[in-house]
């Protein structure tokens, strides 16, 4: 798994590629949503188009920090999902909950507050 984090204004955008699944990755993906939960205060974008693959522990990793952000006054979003998590997002009716957004600036504004939601 590759992630890459850059800031965009007040938002962090964090690319995920690859695997996320039980052991390193979706500790590794834990660690670094914690570290921006931490060392930032506004929302985060998660790019996930190049996600090959997710399990329920990467899911679980998700749905912890969608509410985690949440309860925090902060806003996280779902960009551009790649077909098998879209799927696997509306089979477990996660995209309810999940903001997910298939263009860029939308996202942003969203994430940023600029957007209602």
């Amino acid at each position: 798994m590759e992630l890459r984090r850059y800031r965009e204004g007040n938002v962090t955008v964090l690319e995920v590629a690859g695997n996320v699944k039980l052991g390193e990755s979706a500790r590794q993906l834990a660690a670094e949503m914690e570290q921006i939960f931490q060392e930032t205060t506004g929302g985060l974008l998660l790019d996930v188009a190049r996600i090959d693959y997710v399990d329920s522990t990467g899911i679980g990793e998700l749905v912890g920090y969608l509410q985690k952000f949440t309860q925090a006054g902060r806003r996280i979003a779902l960009l551009r999902p790649h077909q098998r998590l879209e799927a696997l997002l509306k089979l477990t009716q996660l995209d309810r909950i999940f903001p997910i957004f298939w263009e860029r600036d939308q996202a942003l504004a969203f994430v940023s507050g600029e957007q209602g939601g």
